[in-house]
């Protein structure tokens, strides 16, 4: 089969790939019909390479018709239409029964201490074969895959695999009041979708900033008050501008959908391409123990929330010792809520909104279809943020 495959910082290749098969009784293969690029994985085409090996096959969010289910797996079936989440997890251990299956303690890592394995993403995650190609292997089908109707377009339903329970689950941890006030900072796919389902949910403003024009506009059209961070000669001034929205205090809840890689933040930005061209055990040991994160991002939904008021944060970040500030924090009496989406323990809310009426707009939300054959274009467009790219899906 052909799969987009990892090969180096800012080097994906689409290559043959021997095809998946049935390894384990609760394993399922999984025919792809589209798949997304996240903005996680240029985490992976940059910043994340030390923790990569060339042969990786990316991506984490696929839609399919299922191929071959193992013994196991009771509740599928061959010509079944399914949704696979980023994470793998088996549904029934002690943190999956209490909606966290991005801990599932079946399938944690812990080799390096981390949490459920995940598709397509490093070997802190398991380095299981991702998303991005024909066939996918899904491990622990007997949970994982969302059955789903045949026949609207795949974009109706594909985001349930990440987007959708990652914005749903920002907005959530956020705990906007009725008629609150959120910014969400990075209009990219996560936090132009955040924008919508904090609407949906009943904000009374919805602020969001960039320095992408696309995504700025985009923003504008859909009713958020979406501010351009080149517009502003500081953070300082950004945060003036905000709180002038949110009678002088700042909104109720901030939403860092950036992560890792926010503009600004040079000397960060220094050490995360000085890392890249380590070898890879070294450059990961550095990576795993110092602060190579850009935190301009999170700084700056430190200063923009209000004096009790919450932060959530979608966004990746991969340093262990990165300063905060605390003093801050604490003095505003922040709470600060993050982590991977735990999909199933949203999806059961999120499907009825994936009606005819479309009420997130999903079915217009991808920017570019692409044959997976230019994956590698794909990638250096979404990275340069070219060509208006705000979300792009592949077909195999």
């Amino acid at each position: 089969m052909r799969a987009t495959v990892w090969h180096g910082k800012r080097d994906v290749r689409v290559e043959h790939v021997p095809d998946p098969r049935i390894q384990e009784d609760t394993d399922a293969v999984v025919r792809i019909t589209s798949s997304g690029l996240c903005g996680s994985d240029l985490h992976l085409y940059e910043v994340l390479a030390p923790f990569m090996t060339p042969g990786d096959i990316l991506g984490h969010e696929p839609i399919g018709i299922v191929e071959e289910v193992g013994p196991a797996v009771p509740d599928l079936a061959p010509g079944d239409r399914v949704v696979v989440p980023f994470q793998i997890a088996c549904g029934e251990c002690w943190t999956c029964r209490r909606g966290l299956p991005t801990q599932c303690e079946t399938t944690q890592v812990t080799e390096y201490g981390m949490g459920a394995q995940l598709f397509g993403y490093t070997k802190l995650y398991g380095a299981v074969p991702g998303a991005q190609a024909e066939y996918l292997r899904v491990p622990q089908a007997q949970y994982g895959p969302i059955k789903v109707p045949q026949g609207p377009p795949d974009d109706r339903f594909v985001y349930l695999s990440d987007v959708l329970p990652t914005a749903w689950q920002a907005v959530k941890y956020a705990g906007v009041p009725p008629g609150g006030s959120i910014a969400v900072l990075g209009l990219g796919p996560i936090g132009a979708m955040a924008c919508r389902v904090a609407r949906h949910l009943g904000a009374g403003t919805v602020i969001g900033v960039d320095l992408v024009r696309e995504r700025l506009d985009r923003a504008l059209r859909e009713g958020v008050t979406a501010l351009d961070l080149e517009a502003f000669d500081s953070g300082a001034a950004l945060v003036d501008a905000v709180r002038g929205l949110t009678d002088g205090r700042g909104p109720d809840a901030v939403i860092d959908a950036v992560g890792t890689e926010a503009h600004g933040s040079p000397v960060a930005k220094l050490a995360q391409a000085a890392v890249g061209l380590l070898p890879r055990g070294l450059g990961a040991r550095i990576t795993e123990t110092a602060g190579v994160d850009r935190l301009s991002a999170l700084e700056l939904a430190i200063s923009l929330v209000r004096r009790g008021g919450t932060v959530s944060v979608s966004g990746v970040y991969g340093g262990a010792v990165d300063p905060l500030p605390m003093l801050t924090m604490f003095d505003k009496q922040i709470q600060l809520r993050m982590g991977q989406a735990n999909v199933r323990a949203w999806t059961d809310e999120i499907l009825p909104l994936l009606t005819d009426e479309d009420p997130l707009g999903v079915d217009d939300f991808a920017t570019h279809h692409v044959p997976l054959d230019e994956a590698p274009d794909a990638y250096a467009m979404f990275q340069k943020k070219q060509d208006g790219a705000i979300k792009v899906l592949f077909k195999p």
